[in-house]
């Protein structure tokens, strides 16, 4: 019999993989973010889903044995400025998932990656091309659709504020990618997140505390527990592969959440939100598919 030794899966692959599930557990997320009332403050919230995401970080690394302080001192700079565009992106996120359709909120969430690549050819040097460029712009004007900016549309404000959680998003998932090439651990990134986070948000939680039902503190734990599987998900599918390569997949998430918000809300996006879904989904696989194309040429 011949030896036959077992396939390994290409890091693009586990990429890809990782960012389903994020999408899936990201949706999960916002869906019971949104089930447990407007009437809990955004901040509260995040305070609970970064707390759960806490903890599972903490005995992931105690149970390896890893250290509580990162690979390297040097990164702490980074470190802080993924978990504040973090912090800023999921406030953003959850205000706009209170106040929006489900879907809308998402896909302004959604922008990240786009915003992901910008910032990787700033910071990491990830050369862009015109057609990269002009694909983010095409994908912007998308957003617009969604965001209708016009004195006159009363959800203008939550649009604005969905979409600059996905700028910040898209710094954070970039900062991600710069700790993963350094050799930093997922679940080190995901527990100093989260930790800055519950202590960004802690003050705000005891001077204005809303006291919560049994079901509301049941959809907390819910939420918080998809979350901590989308940001580990999250992270290592950044860790795996570039954004450039993945982050098309990330666009799931949409199907995920149209789905979640129909069923669970009665959802259902005007005409101009869903040409806002199809441009910029459309430019996510263009994006993609030149990609790839560049990448062969360039073997």
């Amino acid at each position: 019999m011949k030896n036959t030794k077992p396939s390994v899966i290409p890091d693009k692959y586990k990429g890809i993989i990782c960012i389903v599930a994020s999408a899936f557990c990201f949706t999960v997320m916002n869906s019971f973010v949104r089930l447990a009332g407007a009437d809990i403050p955004s901040i509260q919230k995040s305070f609970f889903r970064n707390s759960i995401a806490f903890i599972f970080a903490l005995i992931v690394l105690l149970k390896s044995g890893s250290s509580l302080l990162p690979k390297n001192k040097k990164n702490i700079g980074v470190f802080i400025l993924r978990a504040t565009c973090g912090t800023i992106g999921i406030l953003c996120n959850f205000y706009a998932v209170d106040n929006l359709v489900l879907s809308d909120a998402t896909m302004l969430t959604k922008m990240s990656p786009f915003f992901a690549v910008i910032f990787s050819m700033i910071f990491l040097r990830e050369k862009t091309t015109a057609v990269q460029t002009i694909g983010v712009i095409v994908a912007f004007l998308g957003s617009l659709l969604i965001i209708k900016p016009t004195f006159t549309n009363m959800e203008l404000i939550p649009s604005i504020v969905g979409l600059v959680g996905g700028i910040a998003a898209g710094a954070a998932y970039t900062a991600v990618r710069w700790l993963g090439v350094k050799g930093e651990k997922g679940a080190y990134i995901v527990f100093f997140f989260s930790g800055f986070s519950c202590l960004v948000t802690l003050p705000f939680l005891i001077f204005d505390y809303h006291p919560m039902e049994l079901w509301q503190w049941i959809v907390l734990i819910i939420a918080g527990l998809a979350g901590a599987g989308g940001q580990f998900t999250i992270t290592a599918a950044y860790r795996y592969a570039p954004a450039k390569e993945i982050s098309v997949y990330d666009y799931s998430q949409i199907l995920f959440a149209a789905a979640f918000g129909f069923f669970m809300f009665s959802d259902i996006p005007d005409i101009w939100s869903i040409l806002g879904y199809v441009i910029i989904c459309g430019m996510a696989v263009a994006m993609f598919l030149y990609n790839n194309r560049k990448s062969e040429k360039n073997k």
